[in-house]
């Protein structure tokens, strides 16, 4: 398979040519295993401009603090919790800071609630069980014992959809950095570079609360919403058009002006008030997040190319916006409308929006 018929490149084979360009040109002492140095990490994660002329695309648009203390705890005997609500990029952060520090983000555990201990520790293949015995040959490793032998970076995304009892089974692991396996008499010791990047959301209704344990073992940051409309607007475009390449949707095909109109209404929606602060209107259940809004743009530019003139409309925003809005129809509903009429129905230049959502109601 090619990698042009790959529909989700890795960040490290989609952003290769920048991290050569930055492996070359990096002259910081790198730490063990690590690819880059710390500062080069950075200036992966936020963007620039190399000696050589290279351009870095920034990967996150937010405070650089921020992602300077995610690469400093990365580097300490502590591991990572990245938290916040759906959409604020601690996914495509931490695999963007994988593919710095160890040059694969492929390392990782998806949490669900089934999930069990052979997923973070190790598992076997029973056919060799059964006709040799426990061995090694017949060890199946994690991708958590897989990073710890090669110090490598390893990501368990939604760490409190799993249940409680094999969350702790990660207790040992960044504590005593040893990974035991009774049933040979013996243990992998992490390696050097060996660290975890752990996500969680904070508003998942199968929520289990971290033990005090393990919680003490994780340097925990909050992912915040973009700070401002044009913060936000910069980050949807970004992303639309990078989702809409994969896809072979033209970038012309979302003008900046829609984008901009859905952003300010998840922006209100989310926080309760008009962008001015002068009205106070009802939150529907939902978060309306950054990344919710990427996927009705991307919904509406492939109406629009497919099924329409080309180029985004306010029916082709209106289609997917009701969708993302509306969750609990028993109260979203009436919250939706709420606000089509107060705020959408005032709002000079936006008619042809109201009315599309209108038909949609």
């Amino acid at each position: 398979m090619s990698d042009q018929s790959i529909l989700r490149p890795h960040a490290e084979v989609q952003y290769a040519h920048e991290l050569a360009a930055l492996i070359t040109s990096d002259a910081e002492p790198r730490p063990a295993n690590w690819r880059l140095s710390p500062k080069a990490v950075v200036q992966y994660i936020m963007g620039g401009h190399l000696p050589d002329g290279t351009a870095i695309e920034p990967k996150y648009y937010g405070n650089r603090r921020l992602v300077e203390l995610a690469v400093a705890t990365l580097l300490t005997d502590r591991a990572l919790l990245l938290v916040g609500i759906p959409g604020t990029a601690k996914t495509w952060l931490s695999e963007h800071l994988a593919a710095a520090i160890s040059g694969d983000s492929t390392l990782l555990v998806q949490g669900t609630s089934g999930l069990n201990e052979e997923a973070l520790k190790y598992g076997w293949n029973y056919a060799r069980l059964l006709s040799l015995g426990p061995d090694k040959e017949a060890l199946v490793p994690s991708p958590v014992m897989r990073a710890m032998e090669n110090g490598q970076i390893v990501r368990v995304e939604e760490l409190t959809r799993i249940t409680s009892d094999v969350q702790d089974a990660l207790i040992t692991v960044l504590s005593e950095k040893t990974l035991p396996i009774p049933e040979l008499n013996t243990a992998v010791a992490a390696r050097r570079g060996f660290n975890l990047i752990a996500t969680a959301n904070d508003r998942d209704k199968g929520i289990h609360d971290l033990s005090s344990a393990l919680r003490r073992r994780f340097n925990t940051i909050v992912m915040p919403l973009p700070a401002t409309l044009e913060e936000e607007v910069t980050i949807v475009k970004t992303r639309v058009a990078q989702i809409g390449a994969n896809l072979e949707l033209p970038p012309q095909a979302a003008p900046v002006e829609e984008i901009s109109r859905l952003v300010t209404i998840f922006r209100e929606l989310r926080s309760g008030k008009t962008e001015d602060g002068r009205r106070k209107i009802k939150s529907p259940s939902g978060t309306l997040s950054t990344a919710e809004a990427i996927s009705v743009l991307n919904n509406g530019q492939a109406l629009a190319v497919h099924f329409g003139t080309g180029q985004l409309s306010a029916a082709d925003l209106a289609a997917g916006l009701q969708g993302a809005v509306i969750k609990e129809p028993g109260t979203d509903q009436a919250i939706w409308q709420e606000y089509l009429e107060t705020v959408l129905r005032e709002r000079k230049g936006w008619e042809d929006l109201y009315e599309a959502c209108k038909g949609w109601g």
